[in-house]
């Protein structure tokens, strides 16, 4: 008998257990070489950027130059390591295709729980404090611009971290070390919850390139979540504290 939770337990499996039957090929050990060097260093320099971003005080345009450039090195070096590849998701119908629906649903769960949790932060002005700071910088510029920064900075963390990255890595790895990797650039934000949507975040996205074999489904998950929260989380922290 299907039951809501069944297929929701079934859905979970095949987007972030199974993995297809077609996995990008391992690379030379030249270009393995090549992949990890540019990923390390990108990975210091994005981090350094990051930190700098995250320092803008409210207003300040910087703060959205910073942003612009910060995605620009992600994507650099992405594309410098080496191959990027799309990747395909599971079907209903048993069969391969590109995860745009798969990865869209993955988003809006994870929004939903980080929603629902915002809920319970309301309360808590240690954690709550933090994010509303933090979401200043988006009244500090024009929405489209704010929106815009989050979508490309969306897409360049994930052709970095779960492209290039994750392919530097072993595959026994590869989960664990980008995810932890991720997480640790928020560190220096100060913002204990951002360090938590970006665990959390981290391993699914981490997940979905194990089981897709490339970026998109990761990319989308990514943009789709982070501009949801984007629009949903100060009002909901605002109206439930």
């Amino acid at each position: 008998m299907t039951t809501p939770v069944s297929e929701l337990r079934r859905f979970l499996t095949a987007a972030l257990v199974r993995p297809v039957a077609v996995d990008p090929p391992w690379p030379a050990p030249r270009a393995l070489l090549r992949r990890r060097l540019v990923a390390a260093l990108t990975l210091l320099v994005g981090g350094a950027g990051l930190a700098m971003t995250l320092r803008a005080s409210p207003g300040d345009p910087a703060f959205f130059r910073l942003g612009f450039a910060l995605a620009g090195v992600w994507i650099v070096g992405a594309l410098c390591s080496g191959p990027l590849h799309l990747g395909s998701g599971h079907t209903r119908a048993g069969g391969l295709s590109r995860p745009v629906v798969q990865s869209l649903a993955q988003a809006v769960l994870l929004l939903v729980v980080f929603v629902v949790g915002a809920l319970v932060v309301a309360h808590l002005p240690l954690l709550r404090d933090p994010v509303l700071s933090l979401f200043d910088h988006a009244r500090g510029g024009p929405l489209p611009l704010v929106v815009a920064l989050a979508v490309v900075n969306g897409v360049a963390e994930e052709l970095f971290f779960r492209g290039a990255l994750q392919s530097a890595l072993p595959p026994r790895h590869a989960v664990a070390g980008t995810t932890a990797l991720y997480t640790l650039t928020t560190v220096g934000s100060g913002v204990p919850l951002l360090v938590l949507a970006a665990l959390a975040l981290g391993l699914v996205t981490a997940l979905q390139r194990r089981v897709t074999g490339g970026v998109l489904g990761p990319a989308i998950t990514h943009v789709t979540w982070s501009t949801g929260m984007l629009l949903l989380l100060p009002p909901t922290l605002s109206l439930a504290r």
